[in-house]
């Protein structure tokens, strides 16, 4: 593994209006549209913790395959790829409210059904959920999970509709849309991913709206940084033996570090190369599964900066 073939680092002084994020970058350009760069960088309780060689180039191109498969449910902010690593969008004023669609009783965080499930609430998001569910069963059908959006690195608080409504947050008109655009990439997905083995979750979905007011899907979608997947053929005997059923687990890092520190108080020791190297391959195999393609790392150019350097030259000003 070189390093010259990691994406730490995405600064063109080219470009104006640069804002860093914890894994994209963006450039505001003044006609509207807006650069995206995916970096390599891995974030963990709020912090960086390493790169992961071909990270970026795994998430841009598995959007770029489920933003092209559900083109005909709702529009989206794509306009160009110019490099496998950055897509070119609309800029948009994102909506602030984060819709993530649940279709089985699971997840970790404090926001997610099966923490408050298990906490005795059934109560929740607007929602009812049965007495008698188990950890990590099929919900009866698929329901919207909402949140609010920090946009001030806040942490984000569980929404129901009716709150989206009274709160201001978003008109009828536009939850009303948000609501059947989400179900509906939601179930695309689960489609999709069913005929290659998989298990779609989970998933959060980010919306804003264009200049004209339309809705329209920004972000990432269905990728493994937004979404929760599990291997079909593992659910079963998972399942009845009260397990998690196989997934692309990617926390091998972030379990590495809690072994050994707390993160959110001690420095944060070195990740080893070895971890960095799996962890590489999770994401690979992950894109070649969702996908059906075999993933082919773009090696052109000295530096992976130096090549999306080269290819954004267009957008100079």
């Amino acid at each position: 593994m070189s390093d010259l073939r990691i994406l730490s680092d995405a600064h063109i002084p080219e470009l104006p209006n640069r804002y860093k994020g914890k894994v994209r970058e963006n450039y505001d350009l003044p006609d509207g549209r807006r650069i995206i760069i995916a970096t390599d960088r891995l974030s963990a309780f709020d912090v960086i913790l390493t790169s992961i060689p071909f990270k970026g180039q795994v998430l841009t191109q598995t959007a770029r395959y489920w933003f092209e498969e559900t083109a005909d449910i709702c529009p989206n902010h794509v306009l160009d790829y110019p490099d496998p690593n950055v897509v070119v969008g609309t800029r948009l004023d994102i909506l602030p409210v984060e819709v993530v669609v649940r279709g089985y009783l699971a997840g970790t965080t404090s926001t997610s059904i099966l923490t408050k499930y298990r906490k005795g609430e059934r109560e929740m998001y607007g929602i009812r959920l049965p007495d008698g569910l188990r950890d990590n069963e099929k919900l009866p059908e698929p329901i919207i999970t909402p949140t609010s959006k920090a946009f001030d690195g806040g942490h984000d608080a569980p929404l129901s509709g009716a709150e989206i409504l009274s709160q201001g947050l978003l008109t009828a008109a536009q939850w009303d849309t948000v609501s059947r655009y989400a179900l509906a990439l939601f179930a695309r997905g689960q489609k999709l991913a069913a005929a290659r083995g998989l298990i779609l979750v989970d998933t959060k979905y980010e919306f804003g709206t264009d200049k004209d007011g339309r809705i329209v899907l920004a972000d990432e979608i269905h990728t493994p940084d937004s979404s929760r997947y599990w291997i079909a053929d593992s659910y079963a005997k998972s399942f009845a033996e009260g397990r998690r059923p196989a997934s692309f687990d990617k926390d091998f890092v972030r379990a590495w570090v809690t072994e050994r520190c707390d993160p959110y108080r001690d420095p944060i020791p070195e990740i080893p190369r070895a971890l960095v190297e799996q962890t590489s391959k999770v994401y690979i195999e992950a894109y070649e599964r969702i996908t059906g393609r075999t993933f082919v790392p773009d090696l052109s150019g000295a530096t992976v900066l130096e090549r999306i350097r080269t290819n954004l030259k267009p957008y100079f000003s």
